[in-house]
């Protein structure tokens, strides 16, 4: 039997009137990996702000936990990781790069307590993770954009989740660092049983890992495994006549407009 962990029912967000999600409803079971696409503007972000408690609904619900994201309290959201759209790092700030990750502690330590031995060691043990406790000592703004995603994986996952929420983990890297990253993932995924979302702008480079996609453009186009949303006839329902899907072997490649993601 499925265990749902996160439940949209009938989610509606406005912003400044204009409604940004309308109508979500759908469910994330325990252990699912799941894609979001879709165009600028068409919300996103704001459905990972909703998890969180961070905007609230005009109409509807999201529950984690079972628990309504309005009321979380500090021991569900120790439970969620997540990684916020990739920032500029002033190289000047200081910080290393064990004090990041220490930082995704600091949810689950309550207020004022100090982090003790064990989670200096739990910190260190999620960079090892993801290849970079040789970098420990390292101030965060000297990394390049691939450690620096690295680290801020680390840092999601020092909590010890049980959801970790992702917000465009690849973008503004080079594409075979964009690979690295999304095989580290995959391997998170695997080995900690993660629940994961991740928002992406191209879905080429996450179809293959992803038990379903969800399109939205403010309301849920699709959802399902990749092979039954990766179609001309439902990607065309967001992006317009400009789409191109083709065969390949290990699935579809789609192209919109001049551009070979969706």
């Amino acid at each position: 039997m499925k265990n749902a962990v996160i439940r949209f029912s009938d989610l509606t967000v406005a912003y400044n009137g204009n409604i940004v999600l309308d109508g979500i409803s759908t469910e994330i079971n325990q252990g699912e990996f799941i894609g979001v696409i879709g165009p600028n503007g068409s919300g996103k972000t704001t459905l990972i702000k909703a998890i969180l408690g961070l905007v609230k609904p005009v109409r509807g619900s999201v529950n984690i936990f079972n628990c309504s994201c309005e009321t979380l309290r500090c021991y569900h959201l120790a439970k969620i990781g997540y990684l916020p759209q990739k920032e500029q790092v002033d190289p000047n700030f200081p910080i290393t790069c064990i004090e990041a990750v220490m930082m995704g502690r600091y949810g689950g330590l309550g207020l004022f307590k100090r982090p003790a031995k064990k989670d200096w060691q739990i910190a260190e043990a999620m960079l090892r993770d993801v290849g970079m406790y040789g970098y420990r000592d390292r101030p965060l703004g000297q990394l390049s954009g691939g450690e620096h995603q690295r680290v801020m994986i680390a840092r999601a996952l020092a909590g010890e989740p049980e959801v970790l929420l992702l917000d465009e983990p690849t973008t503004g890297i080079d594409a075979p660092t964009q690979h690295r990253i999304m095989d580290l993932i995959r391997k998170m995924h695997n080995d900690m049983h993660l629940t994961i979302l991740l928002i992406t702008h191209d879905v080429n480079m996450i179809s293959p890992f992803v038990d379903r996609l969800a399109l939205l453009k403010n309301r849920l186009v699709a959802m399902g495994p990749p092979d039954s949303v990766l179609n001309r006839e439902t990607l065309s329902l967001v992006y317009g006549k400009e789409v191109i899907v083709m065969g390949k072997d290990a699935g579809s490649y789609v192209i919109v407009g001049d551009h070979h993601h969706a």
